[in-house]
């Protein structure tokens, strides 16, 4: 091998190439710039979340950058070697994988993350949209803003809102849905992001996921046509469900971060004769609390974000007859703030 031939390349990890495409959005509290060197790319993003009220939480809008780059093409191997290194790079950020695969690297401190997208995961737009791109975006901009991010639904009227908690099956977005049909104001499905100092709740209110169960809820009209017209789309675990683009069928989404005034555990248990709501003990609740949320108990702004909580209601939803019940229960929750 000569000399030229192993010398290092001027640019190998493809700091100087320029993304010719590019996006800047209000979200989640943040203006994030998203630059591409793919049109698909880049589309996903818009799909994602172009059209969504621009949130500002509550001091200075931090400024964030993302890239999502496609690699290229890679030949295939002649040999059973294993792969060679490739590397890659972008906003100051450094990267190298071996073999072909999707990569993500988020960087608090820069203010940035590079996403490396493989041709073949274009295949894929829900799973690219909705695990790749997401996790950059809800990563960045909850650690520069120092928010508490919860696997939580949240919504609620006139700047006021609720956070719900539940396992998968307990009617978490058979509640929203019942919230968007009252027009109720929508933050997110399951993912909420709590300003702990504030209590200020901000999310993406782009898609609303729902089994085809949940239509017997819904009364025959335009949004029950539009809902059942949506994709469906198959999660990991192999259950099916609507996606349901709220832009398009015309649901309120929260025109600005919502005040909480209430955070309430759905239980998929019937309330029978008793009460649909009961309040909950600190005791009960933060137990409660820390079982459902693992990760955020680990944030910095966990302790700040359950004292605060504390100030405010705290109760368990029990089913009734029909959802709407359940929704009926929670309104007086709403403009009772902090004890």
């Amino acid at each position: 091998m000569s000399a030229a031939s192993s010398a290092p390349a001027a640019d190998p990890f493809g700091e100087s190439a320029v993304a010719k495409l590019s996006l800047r959005l209000q979200l989640l509290g943040a203006s994030i710039l998203f630059e591409s060197n793919s049109g698909h790319l880049l589309a996903l993003v818009k799909e994602a979340y172009a059209g969504l009220p621009g949130h500002r939480l509550p001091g200075p809008v931090p400024r964030l950058s993302i890239r999502l780059q496609l690699a290229p093409v890679q030949r295939a191997r002649r040999h059973r070697e294993p792969a060679s290194l490739t590397m890659t790079g972008g906003l100051g950020l450094l990267g190298a994988t071996t073999g072909v695969t999707n990569t993500v690297i988020v960087s608090p401190q820069q203010r940035a993350a590079l996403v490396v997208v493989t041709p073949a995961m274009l295949q894929n737009p829900y799973l690219l949209r909705y695990e790749i791109i997401e996790f950059a975006v809800l990563t960045l901009a909850a650690r520069v803003q120092a928010l508490v991010p919860l696997h939580a639904a949240c919504f609620g009227k006139d700047n006021r809102g609720l956070l719900l908690m539940g396992d998968s099956g307990a009617g978490k977005s058979t509640l929203a849905l019942q919230a968007l049909l009252r027009d109720w104001n929508f933050v997110s499905e399951d993912a909420a992001f709590v300003a702990p100092e504030t209590m200020h709740a901000t999310g993406a209110a782009n898609f609303l996921h729902i089994r085809a169960n949940t239509l017997r809820w819904v009364e025959q009209g335009d949004t029950a046509t539009r809902i059942r017209k949506s994709p469906i789309i198959t999660r990991r675990s192999g259950v099916r469900k609507f996606e349901v683009d709220l832009r398009q069928v015309r649901c309120p989404s929260a025109a600005r971060p919502l005040q909480l005034d209430a955070a309430v555990f759905v239980s998929p248990l019937g309330a029978g004769r008793g009460p649909l709501l009961r309040p909950l003990s600190r005791k009960e609740w933060t137990a409660r609390l820390a079982l459902a949320q693992p990760y955020a108990a680990g944030q910095p702004g966990w302790r700040t974000f359950t004292r605060n909580l504390s100030r405010l209601a705290v109760v368990e939803l029990r089913r009734g007859r029909h959802p709407a019940e359940g929704l009926d229960a929670l309104r007086p929750l709403l403009g009772r703030g902090a004890a």
